[in-house]
């Protein structure tokens, strides 16, 4: 997928259809006087659904439709007809869009299931026929209903996307690089702040078969969570991922206090990220010799607590295989922490 085809967030005015109204109509037939009422109803407008589909990763396929009509219902005919119902129209959506009433800026609800489908403008109703207002006192009604309007809605549908494991970091910390040689993705690789302009994910085969995702996140500045740089417009993709790979750079001046800049933006951005999984990765480690490496070794420990590290050098291809290895335990540790949940 290339960049400029990730889509994350598109708008578009929702309009559901309106419901056929109701026949006057009085039967007509030879030898049968005062045949009496029968107007059948109107058919109901066409529902808008929101629907899941895992094929999709992109919300591209919507970035230039700018209005989504459901059909209008039919009107009742004679003989008691009922009107078509108007044909009901399907949004497709990669799973992990969140849906937002544009107006009020409420979440109406989330899209996490592949075939999971949910109404977002309701047809209208179609209007009764005058068959249903005869009585022994009123026994050739003229009057019918009238269809239901249709709905309108203007919408706001944002992807977050649904990876396993997130890499944050500052601008040129490797993560793109990292990707490229974990994953067959393919993200822009240069040498200079924020060549990545849209997250980019990546199928990180490990063995017996087995694979997980892996999401690159736009470069993290100091601020991002107050609106300066790329990363707080990305920030959302995070908040699915179940572990963070906090990736800094062997030649960063101060290791602990770039990991704690990043810990501080998702902190600000939602407290509730720090409940994540973390790894520390210090990459670019192929310009570190043993002595450096064993003395950084040991500064990480007495500074950074509670939280596990590893080395590596994406280019050099050193340390990849104990990082995905790390990586795929603790996943299983969390889906084992879930299953036990929903055990007790």
């Amino acid at each position: 997928m290339t960049e400029g085809n990730f889509v994350d967030y598109v708008k578009i005015y929702i309009t559901s259809g309106k419901g056929g109204k109701g026949s006057t109509h009085l039967h007509r037939e030879k030898f049968i006087e005062k045949g009496g009422p029968d107007g059948g109803d109107g058919g109901r407008g066409g529902h808008v659904y929101i629907k899941g589909n895992k094929s999709l990763w992109t919300l591209f396929h919507l970035k230039f439709v700018k209005h989504m009509r459901g059909g209008h219902g039919g009107d009742g005919g004679s003989s008691r007809s009922t009107g078509h119902d108007g044909e009901d129209k399907m949004v497709e959506v990669p799973l992990g869009t969140v849906v937002k009433d544009i107006e009020t800026g409420e979440i109406l609800f989330e899209i996490t299931e592949h075939g999971e489908q949910k109404i977002i403008a309701q047809g209208g109703k179609g209007g009764l026929g005058n068959w249903h207002f005869r009585s022994s006192t009123n026994q050739t009604p003229r009057y019918s209903q009238p269809g239901m309007p249709s709905t309108e809605i203007d919408v706001i549908l944002e992807l977050k996307v649904l990876a396993d494991v997130g890499l944050v970091g500052f601008p040129n910390a490797g993560k793109s690089t990292l990707l490229s040689v974990l994953t067959s993705a393919k993200p822009k690789i240069a040498d200079y702040a924020f060549t990545t302009l849209k997250p980019n994910l990546g199928i990180v085969a490990y063995r017996e078969f087995q694979s997980f995702v892996i999401a690159d996140i736009p470069g993290i500045i100091e601020g991002a969570a107050e609106g300066k740089g790329l990363g707080h417009y990305f920030l959302r993709h995070i908040e699915r991922n179940s572990t963070l790979l906090f990736l800094v750079p062997a030649d960063a001046k101060d290791i602990k206090k770039e990991y704690e800049i990043l810990l501080d933006e998702l902190r600000r951005y939602n407290p509730e990220m720090l409940d994540k999984d973390r790894l520390l990765v210090i990459s670019k480690c192929d310009m570190l010799d043993d002595e450096l490496k064993t003395e950084l070794n040991s500064q990480l420990k007495k500074e950074i607590k509670g939280v596990p590290f590893l080395f590596i050098s994406s280019v050099a291809q050193q340390g990849l295989t104990e990082l995905k290895d790390k990586l795929w335990q603790m996943l299983n540790v969390e889906d084992d922490k879930k299953e036990n949940s929903h055990n007790i």
